[in-house]
């Protein structure tokens, strides 16, 4: 990688630790498939914020869904027989969760009931979904990664309609994982983790895409994971394999580069704090939530236009 400019290097501070009453040193199913066996008390993912300021974080091998206040204190919300993973707020009390092991389900924040959204294509199960973003006409764009890879470049980008069409927009991803919107919503960013790179996906007014090109290459053992967009249209990059978070120019130059503790895994980021300018990381192997904050604020989510009755299928 060659820059014109040396990117400016900022070290990402400890926000909070995962209490160790909540930790489960046991072995799981997720571990032995994800982590090689090793034992992981938790896996932390799928950062976001309420009105209220408070942060949610999934914690994939337990199937559970944790608030964390603005003080930095934890409670947990849900536990159930899932991997949940990707989250975005479709209403003020309700969760859409990628969950890898059962697909799109609902989480009432209020009362940790967890609810079906979609859990199959045509009757056929994902490979193993795992992150979205919404769009300001109730979209729902999702990733289904499951274990592909350079060796297997089949995961999916989808598009979920407010109308409950389902449309595939890629079918040829090695390893697609967090996704996120430039300012305008009609660009697409893709990570990329087996390739180590970054897809940029135009969207188009006929619904289609088209032109999909590789926007940023990175390096290591593990490639990008968890995206963010700011109101500039940086794209924000967590990079587990190499602790980083990029912040990349409309360029795709890094002008920052956030870096986490020693061994420190960056996995999914997520704007909050007042003027949503100061950025969250989950350090996931290390259960702590990072921060830093930024000089301009990350785009605002959209809320979805679903209703909140019954399942789309």
């Amino acid at each position: 990688m060659y820059f014109l400019q040396a990117p400016q290097v900022l070290e990402l501070q400890t926000f909070t630790t995962m209490p160790a009453s909540l930790r489960r040193p046991q072995r799981s199913v997720w571990a032995d498939a994800n982590r090689g066996g090793q034992p992981t008390d938790s896996f932390l993912e799928g950062p976001v914020f309420d009105d209220a300021g408070n942060l949610y974080v999934c914690d994939i091998p337990f199937g559970r869904i944790f608030r964390i206040d603005p003080a930095g204190t934890w409670t947990q919300v849900a536990e159930y027989d899932g991997e949940p993973n990707g989250m975005k707020f479709i209403d003020a009390h309700t969760l859409l969760v990628t969950d890898y092991k059962n697909g799109l389900m609902r989480v009432d924040v209020q009362t940790g009931q967890i609810t079906p959204h979609l859990q199959r294509r045509n009757t056929e199960s994902f490979k193993g979904v795992n992150d979205l973003v919404l769009d300001a006409q109730g979209n729902i764009y999702f990733t289904d990664q499951g274990q592909s890879g350079l060796h297997d470049p089949s995961g999916r980008l989808y598009r979920l309609r407010p109308n409950g069409q389902l449309d595939l927009l890629l079918s040829n991803v090695p390893s697609p994982n967090g996704v996120a919107l430039s300012p305008d919503g009609k660009v697409l960013y893709l990570a990329v983790t087996r390739g180590n790179c970054v897809w940029r996906v135009p969207l188009l007014a006929d619904g289609s895409v088209a032109k999909v090109s590789q926007f940023f290459t990175s390096y290591g053992p593990s490639g990008p994971d968890g995206l963010a967009v700011d109101t500039q249209g940086r794209v924000l990059v967590a990079n587990p394999g190499l602790g980083y978070v990029w912040v990349l120019n409309t360029r795709a130059e890094p002008v920052m580069v956030l870096r986490g503790p020693a061994g420190a895994s960056t996995t999914n980021i997520a704007f909050g704090g007042p003027n949503r300018s100061t950025l969250f990381v989950t350090d996931s192997t290390h259960g702590n939530v990072l921060t830093h904050s930024l000089d301009t604020p990350g785009v605002e989510l959209h809320p979805s236009r679903l209703k909140k009755g019954q399942p789309v299928g």
